[in-house]
């Protein structure tokens, strides 16, 4: 049986040409394990990106939905084990926002965890051969804010949510800022993806 991954990645931002969550999922291929993968570029901006995957979502009725972020400065793979609902954020989007204070979804649980095998995805990663950690937080920046507004979206629904961000491509890095080649960021994400049980 075949099932339906929904896999996201954002464009560039904060002057960067490349993201490498984007580059990532450009790259993998079509079918992975028991799923197919559909792919989106969101934009770095509060509340769209988030709009737009959601819509995708309506429309394909995934089984599972992961997004895929840049973490500049972080040395491995890292999914994300949970959401908060707060947008706080002193650099601004790509369309200029700079929100504080504000919640991901008014009237929301003040977090959310996320509903995929993370601690699974973490150890597959590493048996890769590949750096891989479980992060406790998705920060407060647009990355947070659609996995917690996917997640809320998706309670008490068949699709399952999650987030994972990857380090910068060498060619992004300064000196000394680790980074992970972009072939071995697709094969980390395509080990998290094998880590993931249909339903």
């Amino acid at each position: 049986m075949e099932y339906k991954l929904l896999i996201t990645g954002f464009e560039p931002f904060g002057g960067q040409s490349v993201n490498p969550a984007w580059e990532a999922v450009a790259a993998l291929p079509d079918h992975i394990g028991p799923f197919a993968l559909t792919r989106l570029q969101v934009p770095v901006e509060f509340d769209r990106a988030a709009r737009l995957a959601l819509n995708a979502a309506e429309a394909l009725r995934p089984d599972v939905i992961l997004c895929v972020g840049q973490a500049g400065g972080r040395d491995a793979v890292t999914p994300e084990a949970a959401a908060l609902n707060l947008r706080e954020t002193e650099q601004p989007d790509n369309a200029g926002q700079t929100p504080q204070d504000q919640p991901c979804v008014p009237g929301g649980e003040n977090a959310l965890f996320s509903s995929l095998p993370v601690r699974r995805m973490v150890q597959a990663i590493r048996d890769a051969g590949l750096p891989g950690k479980l992060s406790c937080s998705a920060g407060t920046y647009v990355c947070n804010d659609l996995l917690y507004t996917l997640l809320h979206a998706c309670r008490g629904s068949r699709t399952r949510v999650g987030f994972i961000h990857v380090p910068f491509l060498p060619e992004q890095a300064k000196p000394g800022v680790p980074s992970l080649p972009l072939a071995d960021t697709v094969r980390a994400l395509t080990a998290a993806i094998r880590a993931i049980d249909p339903l």
